[in-house]
């Protein structure tokens, strides 16, 4: 067995136990909680992506904390032991799914028989999922912003269960937030005024599907959906001999993931006489920084379109 799956099950071990001994006063804290008190409700998630909106939603009834932070990719997260605390004090636990947080997943299905834990991309009908050519379903769905708002929908409905009198504050916070989602989406359309032969997006791992099919862009990804997947030379021949059939004017880096790759494949492109640059970095598994435009849902996914639109139109 490896250090991971050790550290893994101790982990669980753990989490029990905690739960054991904490279970009776979770009970009368979430009951007080529910019924008027003024102490808030601890909303614990994965990925800021998740926290941030769900921040501005909840507003002054809520505290969010998200475990992953700035540059922390989610697809190899595994839990700290200064992490149990923070799954301990929860109210509520929210997490995207789909095999994003896949060392996570046996950890929060344990606590689900204690708390409510939702993992909002699930609740996503799968006929709207995006998937690889091995089947896996693609969990970056924040990339669509209409998906996410059904996402994010189901998330504030296990809010409004949790504490019914907060329900109406809830739904109008939802709404005004979701205007701006829908706001962000008209800006965003001006990705349609790339000309269609420079519509290929060339990231390092397989991240931005929704995003590709949401605004007309080919997407193609140096590794799989997950950030695990091996790169081999082969990849990153086969992503330049791309590059080169159709004339891609830039590729881009991602603020999770080491730009080895990316640089890799942007050097022998390079050598074989192709104009391509490097167009940027994109935020794909994690966000900006708490405090900066891109440290929030709206700012993030902003950046990303501001930064491919310049890049792929090339001073068009």
């Amino acid at each position: 067995m490896s250090q991971i799956a050790k550290f893994r099950l101790l982990f669980i071990a753990m989490i029990g136990s905690v739960i054991l001994t904490a279970c009776s006063q979770h009970e009368t804290d979430s009951a007080e909680g529910a019924n008027g008190s003024d102490e808030k409700i601890y909303v614990l998630t994965t990925i800021a992506q998740i926290g941030e909106p769900l921040s501005i939603i909840g507003g002054e009834r809520v505290e969010v904390e998200s475990l992953m932070g700035p540059a922390v990719d989610p697809h190899v997260y595994n839990a700290t032991q200064s992490d149990i605390n923070k799954i301990d004090k929860a109210d509520l636990i929210f997490y995207n799914g789909l095999n994003l947080e896949a060392n996570l997943v046996e950890i929060f299905e344990k606590l689900s028989a204690q708390k409510p834990v939702l993992a909002i991309g699930e609740t996503i009908d799968e006929a709207n999922l995006l998937t690889d050519e091995e089947g896996n379903l693609d969990p970056h769905i924040w990339f669509h912003i209409d998906l996410w708002k059904e996402a994010l929908d189901h998330a504030v409905e296990a809010l409004k269960t949790y504490s019914p009198e907060d329900a109406d504050y809830f739904e109008a916070n939802k709404m005004d937030y979701f205007e701006q989602l829908d706001e962000l989406k008209r800006e965003a359309e001006k990705l349609q005024k790339i000309p269609e032969h420079k519509r290929y997006l060339v990231t390092a791992h397989d991240a931005f599907g929704y995003f590709g099919l949401m605004h007309g862009l080919e997407v193609i990804g140096l590794q799989g959906l997950s950030t695990e997947d091996e790169i081999g030379v082969s990849d990153i021949n086969e992503t330049i001999d791309l590059i080169e059939t159709y004339n891609v004017p830039a590729i881009f880096i991602e603020s999770t993931i080491n730009p080895n790759s990316i640089q890799a494949v942007l050097e022998g492109a390079q050598n074989r006489g192709i104009d391509v640059i490097l167009g940027g970095e994109l935020y794909s598994d994690a966000m900006g920084e708490p405090g900066t435009e891109e440290g929030t849902y709206i700012g993030m996914y902003r950046h990303n379109v501001e930064t491919i639109y310049d890049a792929l139109m090339g001073g068009e």
